[in-house]
């Protein structure tokens, strides 16, 4: 499966997480080890859902850019 996940620049780190999984977020030290991190975080957070018993969520957010005047 592929999910979309948002990542942000904060004090001295990144920070992310993934729409279509609520509470799966990780914080590392740059782009690269956040994307690696979330990849992790997802990896476990859909493990915990699968031995819950519950329904895996489907990925339903799409990403887009949209390009503004200012």
């Amino acid at each position: 499966m592929r999910y979309a996940i948002v990542i942000g620049k904060t004090e001295g780190n990144y920070g992310a997480w993934a729409p279509d999984l609520p509470g799966c977020v990780a914080v590392g030290d740059s782009v690269e080890e956040v994307e690696r991190l979330m990849r992790e975080a997802i990896e476990f957070h859909l493990e915990g859902i699968r031995e819950d018993g519950d329904p895996i969520p489907p990925p339903v957010t799409h990403v887009n850019y949209v390009e503004v005047a200012i």
